[in-house]
């Protein structure tokens, strides 16, 4: 058995445009603030409830995905 710990990840949402009427479409890069999506997954749990969640959300013009960092 290994002696490494076991790595622990969470998921949140943000949008990766902030609206501004001044450039092109209306819109700017700009990363947004991160809403945390409650629970702690194993990285291949993480993973596939940003799929799920990401082919079934709209992105919008904001571009609004899911996504997880380790803990």
């Amino acid at each position: 058995m290994s002696t490494d710990t076991i790595k622990a990840y969470r998921c949140f949402t943000r949008t990766w445009w902030t609206q501004n009427p001044s450039w092109p479409n209306g819109r700017e890069p700009g990363a947004g603030r991160r809403h945390y999506v409650p629970g702690r997954y194993t990285m291949e749990e993480a993973r596939q409830r940003c799929r799920e969640y990401n082919e079934s959300h709209d992105p919008g013009p904001l571009s609004r995905k899911m996504e997880f960092e380790q803990i």
